[in-house]
């Protein structure tokens, strides 16, 4: 019943349905167990945001043309702390896309045992190819609206950077609050070194989704050492998951971004990373460039994705709904023996079951890649204390907090009766602690 109220008061928004039906379909042996949150209508709260705001963006690009772009934030559950998402800048974004990103991140954040709440913004404004200073207006515009949403010194609402939204943008966003509250303050997180950023925050997700990885495999008595690991996307998740995976020995033999897929099966290492890096993040090229300059084994696939290689490890690291049942199939016809989302909800509902029926060790978004906002929070209490943690410290506190995240889930599966089901124990867990300060704070 909630599931089709959903459906009826937010038509059209179907990334934002099936995040909602995953969650829900997970809760069962919960909700049955504890009936008080049914009594406390917990689920029909939950699932409508406290707040969604929608503006316009106003711009104009190098040629003197104005420009106009949409843009929004869903401020989606405080009960557990200040909402806390990223902002993603692409043109598929639309109200329904926001909505199931910022669901994810309530539990998401939940899982990490930091206080945040859950929300997420963006725009269908596309940066590919537009040039610093058209970025830069645009984020200046996007601001001018934003910052009377954010409240003071990240007490209400504390954006980051998603799809589209890196250092730079973060930077240019960060420049106009500044200008426009004349605050110096951790409003928002992803900043540069230079001006209250974290060491390790670039390298947060795809870190932190290896972290996870090697978690899941020790409950196999196994480790990522000698594994071939497929990894889609290029982007900045992708990048330093390929980085964790050879430091753990493992070998990367994909990356993809919207045009295609490289496949490189002596491995993404060394002097080939390196390309990569400055590629993507220097040169904002295009990963076919990759399979051009190196040559010789390198084999690119346009218009595809690398689910069709063989792997022990995959690391859906692109966008939402890139793995469907088709591929999932593929990689479990292939030996794929666990696979770990790296981007938001990159599998399908029925790649998701495809997965848990045939005995792949699956990680969903929510748990598995939480370590960009683990290290989101740390960043905040930086900020706050006005200090910072050294590259030894923050990358040993995320590997506590992604080893705290998998024990909560593994523990959860375990307790009702789904043991080494990620889905149900990362929603279980999740789900229970932002349920009790919901009932606790009452009806707000």
């Amino acid at each position: 019943m909630v599931y089709d109220k959903v459906v009826e008061k937010n038509p059209g928004e179907v990334e934002f349905h099936q995040a909602v039906k995953e969650v829900l379909e997970s809760l069962e042996p919960v909700l049955t167990r504890h009936p008080t949150y049914m009594q406390n209508h917990v689920l029909h709260r939950i699932v409508e945001p406290e707040r969604q705001i929608m503006f316009r963006v106003p711009w104009v690009n190098d040629a003197g043309d104005i420009k106009v772009n949409r843009g929004f934030r869903i401020q989606f559950n405080s009960a557990l702390g200040p909402y806390k998402g990223g902002l993603r800048f692409h043109p598929s974004v639309y109200l329904g896309i926001i909505k199931f990103l910022g669901f994810e991140q309530i539990f998401k954040n939940a899982l990490t045992g930091l206080p945040m709440g859950g929300g997420k913004g963006g725009s269908d404004f596309d940066p590919k190819g537009k040039s610093d200073m058209e970025v830069m207006r645009f984020c200046q515009s996007f601001m001018n609206e934003l910052y009377r949403h954010l409240g003071v010194a990240g007490n209400t609402d504390v954006p980051a950077g998603d799809i589209g939204v890196g250092g730079r943008e973060i930077g240019y966003l960060f420049g106009q609050y500044k200008k426009i509250t004349q605050r110096f303050e951790g409003v928002l997180t992803g900043k540069g070194l230079e001006y209250g950023g974290s060491l390790i925050r670039p390298e947060a997700t795809g870190y932190g989704a290896t972290y996870f990885c090697q978690e899941m495999l020790k409950t196999k008595n196994d480790e990522l050492k000698d594994k071939i690991c497929l990894v889609s996307g290029s982007g900045n998740v992708a990048q330093y998951t390929v980085e964790k995976i050879n430091q753990l020995g493992g070998k990367v033999v994909t990356l993809s971004d919207s045009n295609g897929t490289v496949y490189d099966p002596d491995g993404i290492v060394g002097d080939k990373f390196d390309y990569v890096l400055e590629l993507k993040q220097i040169r904002r090229g295009r990963i076919k460039e990759y399979a051009e300059h190196f040559g010789g084994n390198v084999e690119y696939y346009p218009n595809e994705r690398p689910w069709d290689v063989k792997c022990d490890v995959a690391f859906p690291s692109a966008t939402q709904n890139e793995i469907d049942a088709e591929n999932a199939q593929s990689l479990v016809d292939n030996g794929c023996i666990a696979v770990v989302e790296g981007a938001n909800m990159p599998s399908t509902l029925q790649a998701t079951n495809i997965f848990t029926e045939s005995g792949v060790l699956f990680a969903p978004g929510k748990a598995a890649n939480a370590g960009g906002v683990a290290v989101s929070g740390l960043e905040m209490s930086q900020n706050r204390m006005r200090m910072a943690w050294t590259r030894n410290e923050v990358d040993k506190k995320l590997q506590e907090i992604m080893a705290h995240i998998h024990q909560s889930a593994y523990q959860s599966s375990k307790d009702y009766d789904n043991k080494g089901n990620y889905v149900i124990g990362a929603n279980i867990a999740g789900f229970i602690k932002v349920a009790a300060a919901m009932i606790a704070q009452g009806v707000v």
